[in-house]
């Protein structure tokens, strides 16, 4: 892949499992949030999934839709479209109802020094979410930071693993799963906290910055020294099927893809590609933010995109200097300070 065109075709491309378990499902589907970094990729491959299954599934996503084009690139892909900030009370009541929610609303980026907008963000909405939709199944959004860093000899943190979330982000994560969960065991409202570790698209993730690094011959952060990753379109197919997993009290799944992935490791394999010795700085510590996500893979099966390929993707797009998002992960982070 070289394009924006062709990679957005392959993160929307519908897999024969999706499209079997769309088949399965009742009702529209409402994404709140759909302007993030996934969001539109998500919409796309559920659109292009009800309609490889022939349903009249109704598909719409809201988001500000503050700048840029997107509200009328989802619309000419067939995706209903409302602009509307879900902290206006008036403008969330007004949103249509659904069977089928997916939430991917919330803030990271930008956390320190604006606490409050990121706890009303990531914990209260929810709040106000799981109310509007009481009678909907949900699937949240949430992450991998909710888990304390483990031993790297351990395999990551399952769904088992208590969670102990590092600085206010993390910590504003799990309140909104406490926050979902309160209201599914209130209501009834079936759902799933999806703890999402690392996707990876072209455009941005783990594998694009230290690509970037190694042919740029900039040095790179050893700290962080093992990493999970799951290629986007495989993580969003995820998010989709989980809506026929909801359940009260909610489930909580682990998604990753299933290599604890060395940084030093990935390093290298780019320097082969680019023909440069990788920069390094620091050491590898012994721990480190990791999931473990084999709850998920029992569930979905593996994912489609195997590490390998993921990396001549990226490696080829690098080398074609292919469009950013300038979105850095901050994956080197320690201390939770976002």
């Amino acid at each position: 892949m070289r394009t924006t065109s062709e990679l957005e075709s392959k993160l929307s491309e519908p897999s024969e499992r999706l499209i079997q378990d769309l088949s399965k499902l009742e009702g529209d589907i409402v994404i709140l949030g759909v302007g993030g970094k996934m969001g539109p990729s998500l919409a796309k491959l559920v659109k292009r999934g009800v309609d490889a299954a022939g349903l009249r599934t109704k598909v719409t996503g809201v988001s500000r839709f503050s700048s840029g084009d997107l509200q009328n690139e989802l619309e000419a892909a067939g995706i209903h479209t409302i602009a509307a900030d879900l902290l206006d009370e008036a403008a969330l009541a007004a949103l249509p109802d659904a069977s089928n929610v997916i939430y991917m609303a919330g803030n990271k980026f930008g956390t320190t020094g604006r606490e409050y907008f990121t706890w009303a963000m990531n914990a209260y909405l929810p709040g106000r979410v799981a109310e509007k939709y009481k009678h909907s199944r949900i699937v949240a959004f949430s992450s991998g930071n909710v888990y304390p860093l483990t031993d790297i000899t351990l395999g990551g943190a399952s769904e088992e693993t208590p969670p102990a979330p590092v600085g206010e982000y993390a910590q504003s994560c799990l309140g909104r799963e406490r926050v979902f969960e309160f209201f599914s065991r209130k209501n009834g409202t079936p759902l799933v906290n999806f703890r999402l570790n690392y996707a990876i698209d072209l455009r941005y993730g783990i594998l694009l910055e230290v690509a970037k690094a190694v042919k740029e011959g900039k040095p790179i952060d050893l700290s962080m020294g093992q990493v999970n990753v799951i290629w986007q379109g495989d993580a969003n197919e995820m998010a989709i099927r989980s809506l026929l997993l909801c359940d009260s009290p909610p489930l909580t799944l682990n998604i990753t893809g299933p290599e604890t992935v060395s940084v030093r490791w990935l390093a290298e394999r780019f320097g082969e590609k680019f023909g440069v010795a990788p920069q390094f700085n620091g050491v590898e510590q012994p721990t480190a933010l990791l999931n473990n996500a084999s709850t998920s893979h029992q569930l979905f099966g593996y994912p489609s995109i195997t590490l390998r390929q993921m990396i001549e993707w990226t490696a080829a797009w690098v080398e074609a200097e292919g469009d950013t998002l300038g979105k850095p992960t901050h994956f080197q982070e320690r201390a939770g300070a976002f």
